[in-house]
């Protein structure tokens, strides 16, 4: 194998590809990038058996075909650690494979191709077409809300579920939920289906979303999801498992409704959680006609009192929230205006853009 391209056509793949090889690996050849070279195009693979990517470049020097893995991290530092005018020739040596550019020249071990793993892809699945900016938004708005770790194996991921016309994820880790639809013209599926992406799987496709115009193919299998655009191929298996129903969670019927600037309300959680308890975060928030009052306090006896005025109108209510979730949620949506929805100091709140009632999330309140 022997081949020759330019340092700005490799190392955005590499970039790419590197982040799905886990650094700590029980084979020595998953912390390995696999180099294809067929006819004129260059193809890289990384996988770490759960997630699979595949980048393609396309060489317009003359390549010598063939295959061999070499070591992700130290290929793609030096690549980085070379000009950015350079041409880097990278060639098969035996057990070894040489990378040179200019008067540079690294000596990395090798180890066959045949012993890098493939997911295996299924041929029975269903096959998609999503432009990349929707996608993207989807994903943006309800990631955050993904479990980490979770006992609920079925929490940590996301679910997406597409029916005809319409594509929408939902993440919850049990104390908030994310749910997020977009109209899709042309979505060509006859009945809803639903699947749970694992979270890796959801953060490294997001990774490769361009938020244009493209489109983005998705292959629905069984057990398995991959998404291809024109650079890359990007496999994933599915978590096997049933999705809570988050239609039950969906707090119904609140009849206090608050409306506020989303970046005043950002600003006064963010100077309220500086005193709030480091490790639960609470925060009370306290609603009187026309008026918020923010309060948080610690175990040191350090308290923060903080004022906005909103738009609201009702009887007085208080009701605690871990501020780091209502952030979260302020950071996600883009509106200027955000609304609440409450019913009482033991239900749930239901936030939204206060244009845009397509993304929902629900934050449980906290005992304080």
């Amino acid at each position: 194998m022997h081949f020759s391209l330019a340092r700005e056509q490799l190392i955005k793949p590499l970039q790419l590809v590197s982040g799905v090889v886990e650094k700590r690996q029980t084979l020595p050849v998953l912390s390995n990038v696999l180099l294809e070279v067929e006819a004129t195009e260059l193809l890289l693979t990384g996988t770490d058996l759960e997630v699979e990517l595949v980048g393609r470049v396309t060489l317009s020097e003359p390549a010598e075909a063939g295959a061999i893995t070499v070591p992700a991290k130290k290929f793609l530092d030096i690549v980085r650690s070379l000009p950015d005018d350079s041409i880097i020739t990278v060639k098969q040596d035996s057990e070894r494979v040489i990378v040179s550019s200019g008067r540079s020249k690294f000596t990395l071990t090798s180890l066959p191709a045949v012993e890098f793993p493939s997911i295996e892809k299924s041929s029975d699945h269903e096959e998609y077409s999503i432009p990349q900016a929707q996608f993207g938004h989807l994903i943006n708005a309800t990631s955050f809300a993904m479990a980490q770790q979770d006992v609920r194996y079925y929490l940590n991921g996301m679910s997406l579920e597409l029916s005809p016309g319409m594509v929408r994820t939902v993440a919850t880790d049990g104390h908030r939920l994310a749910m997020s639809s977009r109209q899709v013209e042309g979505l060509n599926t006859a009945e809803k289906k639903q699947v749970i992406v694992p979270r890796k799987g959801i953060l490294e496709l997001n990774r490769l979303l361009t938020g244009g115009e493209e489109t983005i193919q998705i292959y629905l299998g069984s057990t398995h999801l991959r998404a291809t655009t024109s650079d890359f191929s990007f496999t994933t298996k599915l978590v096997d498992g049933k999705f809570p129903d988050y239609e039950r969670v969906i707090p119904r019927g609140g009849d206090k409704e608050v409306v506020g600037d989303r970046q005043t309300l950002k600003s006064i959680f963010s100077r309220a959680a500086i005193l709030s308890n480091e490790k639960y975060r609470g925060v009370r928030l306290i609603l009187s006609s026309g008026n918020l009052i923010v309060k948080a306090n610690n175990p040191e006896q350090e308290e923060a009192e903080v004022t906005v005025e909103v738009d609201y109108e009702g009887p007085e209510l208080e009701v605690g929230f871990n501020v780091n979730y209502l952030l979260d949620v302020l950071n996600v949506i883009s509106g200027e205006q955000v609304k609440f929805i409450l019913s009482d100091a033991n239900s749930s709140a239901l936030i939204t853009d206060f244009d845009d009632d397509a993304t929902a999330f629900v934050v449980m309140p906290m005992r304080l």
